[in-house]
């Protein structure tokens, strides 16, 4: 038996157990039939010994037969899908994928997981949109993106910023902690590296606060409420820049999430996370994602899991340095 099989033939034979014919084989695969008898023959020279015998008008396999045809099946299976498993593959290098996301994680997540992206397959490409997590879900339905990168707060009954995730494949990417955010100077005098213990909501309800986005106000006054008052807002903006250098002026508080805080700290204020304020960062696609966004999604949820491990050695460091 020669080492090296031909795949034409052995696809011949396993047609022919199949069909149990030569003529249905030939019809099957779209050959001529003298040329699957061709193949046929050529295969029972090169083995050595009897595949098929007649019988009636039609085949009948050897034992010999029967049993390559059965390792033909598998070997063909096997090349089948590394031929689907390559083309998948040539896909993701020369394909593309469209995300949307909001201002937070394009700073910081997706620059990232982009980065990851472009050293393991440098073919595929990535376009970016900025958009809040209403807009992306949109451009999501209407086929402008492949990928939207949305948040909602938890732990607090408000508006959501999404509608029915059932509707959407979700991938969880980060659960990300909402800081509290004071200026130095109205901070504890103990307060080390920007950092300090929050004070309960409820004892700054004389402050004067800075709201963020609509999504982000939306949760600001849902705790406040929670905690007892209703939060007098001096300044609305959605430049979490601004939202740093108002706290830092003295202009008031705020709370942000952990991601702004990473794209740019002002070295003029202070922060903690919240107690149980989480805003949960997803993935969302219609559907199965393409190669391209599977490939894109991976990497933005080993970010946000790399993200997850450094804020929870920054919490224990900043236990230890307070004992």
């Amino acid at each position: 038996m020669p080492a090296d099989l031909d795949l034409t033939r052995l696809r011949v034979l396993a047609a022919v157990a199949r069909t149990g014919s030569v003529t249905s084989a030939a019809r099957t695969l779209g050959y001529a039939q003298p040329s699957v008898s061709h193949h046929l023959s050529r295969l029972e020279s090169e083995a050595g010994i009897p595949l098929l015998q007649r019988a009636g008008r039609g085949v009948r396999l050897t034992e010999a037969g029967r049993l390559l045809a059965d390792r033909a099946e598998e070997i063909l299976a096997r090349v089948d899908g590394a031929a689907r498993e390559l083309e998948a593959l040539a896909e993701m290098r020369a394909g593309r994928a469209r995300l949307a996301a909001f201002p937070s994680a394009l700073a910081t997540i997706v620059p990232a997981a982009v980065a990851n992206l472009r050293d393991d397959l440098p073919g595929l490409a990535v376009s970016l949109l900025e958009a809040e997590p209403p807009e992306a879900v949109d451009a999501l339905r209407a086929g402008k993106v492949d990928v939207a990168l949305v948040f909602e707060h938890t732990d607090v009954a408000h508006t959501r910023s999404i509608e029915d995730l059932s509707r959407f494949e979700v991938t969880d990417v980060f659960d990300e902690p909402v800081h509290l955010v004071r200026s130095v100077g109205d901070a504890p005098a103990d307060a080390a590296g920007g950092v300090c213990d929050p004070p309960g909501l409820a004892t700054l309800a004389d402050a004067d606060w800075i709201a963020g986005c609509e999504r982000c106000r939306a949760d600001l006054l849902a705790r406040c409420a929670q905690a007892g008052f209703a939060p007098r807002i001096a300044f609305e903006t959605d430049d979490y820049v601004a939202i740093q250098a108002l706290v830092a002026s003295g202009a008031g508080v705020s709370t942000v999430p952990a991601l702004t805080l990473r794209a740019h700290r002002d070295p003029g204020v202070v922060t903690a996370p919240l107690p149980g304020a989480i805003r949960r960062i997803m993935a969302l696609t219609i559907g199965a994602p393409t190669p391209p966004a599977r490939e894109l999604i991976a990497r933005l949820a080993a970010v946000g899991r790399r993200f997850a491990d450094e804020d929870q050695l920054a919490d224990e460091d900043q236990l230890a340095a307070a004992s």
